[in-house]
């Protein structure tokens, strides 16, 4: 074991200095902060029968509430984690909740269905400042080691559960108080953080402002990174109504990928690169991107397909399925609470290949669900054992990029390990809800089985290939750092990255 390093401090380059007294504090702040904006991406999905009868919203007016936020949430990430690194970690974290907290008060007042749409898209931007620079606070706060290990534990507890509670708070808001409580929930809570925030974090010390006047923003590798994720998040999102061969998706997706190799080739040669070429050299950074790339979608393709089996084939009302589905952020606490005990001990390596192995086999016992399954056998426990698999599994990527890029470029690697994490829940929810949808109408067609035999089929092979899914990555964490990451090195104004 490394010994515990110092306190850190920004040495000019950018991050804000260190409160230590108050540690505590600004880790509720990160996590609340968290928990709202992963909450807000699937906390309208109940209420959206009563917004399109509300707001005579089409069908693909729907699916741009939804996806408006996942859209700009995703594209903008890596541009927040990077302005945090440059701008100061409290002034991007402000700036991201005012803008989040405003967007969700304009969307609980809307009047039409562009109106809500658009304040969808300026939610997700807000949100994309807001959570990577979470982690650039904590990476700061904590630089102990095994106190760093605690924080970022509770943090992925707090996201997780964000991600799994959302059809739960949906479902209770929009039955006792109305759709736009879904939204106009977060403004109470936008300012009273925002109010505790601007108490508690520290603000950039001198050294921070003259490393961000040497450092400047990336504008055209901002521009070609951000329209290359959002096309790819918007392409998938197409597919869904259109197919993956249909004209609109492939456009989206060349463009995409022109974007992208613009921005790569962009980066070789810009002076302030936004992702410098030397980071893509990290290898315990980029494994935990590669890895969590291939793992995200399976969270939210579980629970998705359990609401609709909840609600659909056990007929439960949206309240009744969301508290059905409690067990998964209990899951998501006690995994990261056991991980953070065990990735210190064991390491990175073996905490995520366990983590990998019990969401695994949990996912299998998943898939055996029947029209007539019992709840507790069939639903509770393998739902809670997934989730704690997962949670485990998630701890040992989060700390192994932020160590394998160090501490000054805590708000990059946030921004790209969220950025893989966003794109690949939505490349895996839309290739699962693809598979399973198929396999039903396959099934339904057919004639020989129920209606309801046939979605939970479909759902089952999902779940098959899903738990298929993370049990090859568990394989591919053998490339994870054995030991628990090392103290990083300070990187030189001048050397791009440690």
């Amino acid at each position: 074991m490394t010994p515990p390093p110092e306190p850190h401090t920004d040495g000019g380059h950018g991050l804000d200095a260190v409160a230590p007294r108050r540690p505590w504090v600004i880790l509720a702040i990160a996590c609340a902060a968290q928990f709202i904006c992963v909450l807000d991406v699937s906390i309208v999905n109940v209420a959206l029968p009563s917004m399109r009868e509300s707001l005579g919203l089409s069908p693909g007016g729907l699916q741009w509430v939804v996806n408006g936020y996942a859209l700009t949430f995703a594209g903008f990430l890596l541009l927040g984690g990077r302005a945090a690194d440059l701008l100061g970690s409290r002034r991007v974290f402000l700036a991201g909740l005012a803008l989040f907290t405003a967007a969700s008060l304009a969307g609980g007042l809307a009047q039409t269905g562009w109106h809500l749409v658009a304040a969808r898209f300026v939610q997700g931007l807000g949100g994309a400042l807001v959570v990577p620079t979470t982690l650039t606070v904590l990476t700061t706060t904590f630089p102990q080691s095994h106190a760093r290990a605690r924080a970022l534990a509770v943090l992925t507890a707090a996201a997780g559960a964000g991600g799994a509670l959302g059809g739960v708070f949906g479902g209770l808001l929009t039955g006792l108080l109305g759709w736009r409580w879904v939204l106009f929930v977060n403004v109470p809570l936008g300012v009273v953080l925002s109010l505790a925030a601007a108490g508690a974090l520290p603000g950039a010390s001198r050294g921070a402002a003259r490393g961000a006047a040497r450092g400047r923003l990336d504008v055209p590798g901002s521009l070609a990174v951000t329209l290359g994720t959002s096309g790819v998040v918007a392409a998938i999102v197409v597919s869904e109504g259109r197919g993956w061969t249909s004209a609109p998706t492939l456009s989206l997706l060349g463009a995409a990928v022109l974007l992208l190799t613009g921005f790569l080739l962009w980066e070789r040669r810009a002076r302030h690169p936004l992702v410098p070429p030397a980071v893509f050299r990290l290898r315990a950074l980029m494994t935990a991107n590669a890895l969590a790339l291939l793992t995200s979608g399976v969270l939210p393709a579980t629970m998705f397909f359990l609401s609709l089996y909840l609600q659909n084939v056990r007929d439960m009302t949206p309240l009744w399925a969301g508290v059905a589905l409690l067990p998964s952020a209990a899951g998501v606490a006690l995994g990261a609470a056991a991980a953070s005990r065990l990735v210190g001990v064991l390491g990175p390596r073996a905490v995520f290949m366990a983590g990998s192995l019990l969401a695994a086999v949990a996912l299998v016992w998943l898939s055996r669900l029947g029209p007539d399954s019992g709840y507790v056998g069939f639903v509770a426990v393998p739902l809670f054992l997934s989730m704690a698999g997962l949670s485990v599994a998630g701890l040992p990527l989060t700390l192994t990029a932020v160590a394998g890029a160090g501490p000054d470029r805590a708000g990059l690697a946030s921004g790209l390990l969220n950025t893989a994490k966003q794109i690949g829940g939505a490349v895996g929810l839309a290739a699962l809800v693809t598979l399973a949808a198929t396999r039903t109408a396959v099934l339904t067609a057919a004639g020989r089985t129920s209606e309801d035999v046939a979605t939970t089929q479909g759902f089952g092979l999902a779940l098959l290939v899903a738990a298929g899914a993370v049990l090859g990555a568990g394989l591919c964490g053998l490339a994870l750092p054995r030991d628990a990451p090392p103290k990083p090195a300070p990187a030189s104004p001048r050397a791009g990255v440690a």
